[in-house]
């Protein structure tokens, strides 16, 4: 037999059909639970107290005893050996009110009138976001009425290139970030031609804010200074770095920052430091270095091959310096054991590269730094294959 736990866990999983109910305006009551538990002949020979503890329980929380809540219907059942019977047959709720008191959500449907009538009253369009994502309108600690104005200034001011913090919302500082995943769906739904990306997890970066970005170091080699950069060398942000617009030849890309800061002087050259190991990436949308000679130099090890490969798949022209078996073999007695890579086939390698990458995996001490490379050495790598 059916117990009120088991018909309240029914009816919970009703709570959100209700509210959708509402939003579209269909009748959603009464709502019928037919599968109470069938009793066999046996329960009434062998267990009759325990069902009959049963129906009291269930019989003590309806509404045929306390006038609100389920109601339960009987039915006559006959059994040849114990006769007729008249037992629960099926649980209705009649009426929003008896499901309301039964589940303890009377505050929680008040609030869920109130917010839906303050959205739909002040953005109307919101109201298939609602149908959706209507559970969100439960929760009493929500301020809808600033988060309506945050979702009106975005509607009338796309991309604002602003940090959130300047926003000229009447709203504290924090606001936005303390609900930022709420905001997130409005405005996904609001303004979808004003996305960044749907895979751009950060708020800020999604919406086109201003935020705290990641900074790209340059260095200008040319004996002669570049009469458009005041320092020869320099960091800018990321948004900035995309755009630039240099006039050189060549590009110097180092994954370590020490070997950056001790390049020698080269003609008609600029080196990028981004960060370091993977935040290559940073690279990937700066389509000025499309035309330019790009030069990557990292360890000689399983994963300085695997950021020269994702260096190629933003900008496929780019050569390795100093990343062949030459260089490896004449300071091999620098080498250490580093860490290993599970890539097995890094196919944007070129023949020699990608040779040099397999006997690396089947050595022990597979990394040479860039920083055991002799300063002597690299200055003239750098010098034959820039300047000649």
């Amino acid at each position: 037999m059916i117990s009120p736990a088991e018909i309240k866990k029914q009816a919970l999983k009703w709570w959100k059909p209700l509210l959708q109910s509402h939003i579209q305006k269909e009748p959603f009551f009464p709502k019928i639970i037919d599968r109470i538990g069938k009793v066999k002949s046996a329960h009434i020979t062998e267990r009759f107290e325990i069902l009959q503890k049963e129906i009291e329980e269930l019989y003590h929380y309806s509404k045929n005893q306390t006038g609100k809540g389920y109601l339960v219907q009987t039915a006559d059942r006959n059994f040849r050996r114990t006769g007729s019977h008249d037992l629960p047959d099926t649980i209705i709720f009649e009426s929003l009110e008896d499901y309301l008191y039964f589940t303890g959500y009377q505050k929680y449907w008040k609030v869920f009138l109130k917010y839906y009538d303050t959205i739909i009253s002040t953005i109307p369009v919101l109201k298939d976001w609602t149908l959706q994502h209507c559970l969100w309108l439960t929760d009493h600690h929500i301020n809808w009425n600033d988060v309506l104005k945050v979702c009106r200034y975005f509607m009338e001011t796309p991309r604002p290139n602003l940090y959130l913090r300047q926003l000229p919302i009447e709203i504290h500082t924090k606001f936005i970030e303390e609900n930022n995943i709420l905001i997130q769906s409005l405005l996904d739904f609001l303004i979808p031609d004003h996305v960044r990306s749907a895979k751009q997890k950060r708020f800020a970066e999604r919406f086109f804010l201003r935020y705290d970005e990641p900074l790209i170091r340059l260095c200008f080699l040319d004996e002669n200074p570049n009469p458009d950069f005041k320092f020869r060398d320099i960091s800018i942000p990321l948004s900035d770095f995309e755009t630039l617009e240099i006039l050189v030849e060549n590009i110097l890309i180092t994954e370590n920052k020490m070997n950056f800061l001790t390049l020698p002087l080269l003609g008609s050259t600029v080196a990028i430091w981004s960060g370091g190991g993977f935040n290559i990436s940073f690279l990937k949308n700066a389509a000025w270095l499309s035309d330019k000679k790009i030069r990557y130099w990292g360890d000689i090890d399983e994963h300085g091959f695997q950021i020269l490969h994702q260096l190629r798949s933003y900008h496929p022209h780019a050569q390795s310096i100093m990343m062949d078996r030459t260089t490896f073999e004449t300071f091999q007695n620098y080498a250490v054991s580093g860490a290993r890579n599970k890539s097995q086939n890094l196919n944007l390698l070129s023949k020699e590269e990608n040779d040099l990458f397999q006997y690396l995996k089947a050595l022990e001490k597979n990394r040479l730094e860039q920083e055991k490379i002799p300063q002597v050495y690299i200055d003239r790598c750098l010098k034959n294959r820039i300047e000649s």
